[in-house]
């Protein structure tokens, strides 16, 4: 079996400049097939920005609007995951990420978690996904997408593991903090991002691809530090800080299968134990259920 050969973009978009984004994703992709990969990958609203505040109506694309499909059009035998604000047919916004295959759209990830929290306030101006889905790719393995404060929840990768994903994507714009912390990388939420990476891809033995944007806006520096795990938890590649690139990472994909054989963490999930201890949460929160008389053979 041939290797992977996936193109992180960890690229700075303008904000709110939604035709410069898109000719720039046009050009990535060309250089990326130039490059012979299979897939690419490109961080959260790579095709807007972030800090969009009251801009994001604006540069909010419907799923049949001419300009995705003409960048669907640019992917005939390539795969690429690209981040965008969506508007549904009822006219909510979301932050989304479409997997675009063959000149198709194929498949779209909404954001299910939001963050609102510091600097953060995503949920004043969308909403929230409510799917966690694996979805098949002509690239011969099934993909787990989804999008930044979402890997900060573990039935993020365990759901999407679950339901067949033997790689996870995330892709993100992920702001840096704790800029002075003393560690190996001078940059606390670079450690703690890689230190989940890691996490995620040795519990569901499965591939981890993370690309975050690069760039300032509004004074906030969007830190990079891109990356490919292995199902061992081993770390294939890593890419620069604050540094924009088309990085290439050869993955063997006979891996998953190796290390799933080897250490079979999924196969020993149970996840009907973990529905059933989920329903008694929710009842008691709900005030349905006296926690003392829920007992604990359930």
């Amino acid at each position: 079996m041939e290797p992977l050969r996936i193109a992180l973009a960890q690229m700075a978009p303008r904000l709110g400049a939604l035709e410069d984004n898109l000719e720039r994703h046009h050009a990535l992709l060309a250089e990326a097939r130039q490059g012979g990969a299979d897939l690419v990958v490109f961080p959260e609203l790579g095709l807007t920005g972030y800090l969009l505040q009251d801009l994001n109506a604006e540069v909010a694309m419907r799923l049949d609007d001419p300009r995705l499909a003409a960048l669907a059009s640019d992917t005939k035998g390539l795969s690429a995951v690209v981040g965008f604000v969506e508007e549904s047919d009822d006219h909510r916004l979301f932050i989304a990420a479409a997997l675009l295959e063959d000149g198709e759209l194929r498949h779209v990830h909404r954001k299910v978690f939001l963050a609102n929290y510091g600097l953060f306030d995503e949920r004043r101006f969308f909403g929230s996904g409510s799917i966690l889905a694996a979805t098949p790719s002509r690239l011969g393995l099934s993909l787990g997408i989804c999008i930044c404060e979402d890997f900060w929840h573990l039935a993020t990768p365990n759901l999407l593991a679950l339901d067949g994903a033997q790689v996870l994507i995330n892709i993100s714009s992920s702001p840096g903090r704790d800029v002075a912390a003393v560690n190996e990388v001078g940059l606390g939420t670079a450690t703690s991002w890689r230190t989940l990476a890691r996490t995620y891809a040795q519990l569901t033995t499965s591939f981890v691809v993370f690309v975050n944007r690069v760039g300032v806006e509004e004074s906030i520096t969007f830190w990079g530090g891109s990356e490919v795990i292995s199902p061992t938890g081993a770390t294939l590649f890593q890419a620069p800080l604050h540094d924009e690139g088309l990085f290439f990472v050869e993955i063997d994909r006979a891996e998953v299968r190796r290390e799933r054989i080897a250490m079979p963490l999924l196969r020993d999930e149970r996840p009907e134990v973990v529905m059933r201890q989920l329903e008694r949460i929710v009842r008691e929160r709900a005030g349905e259920v006296d926690p003392n008389d829920a007992g604990s053979g359930a």
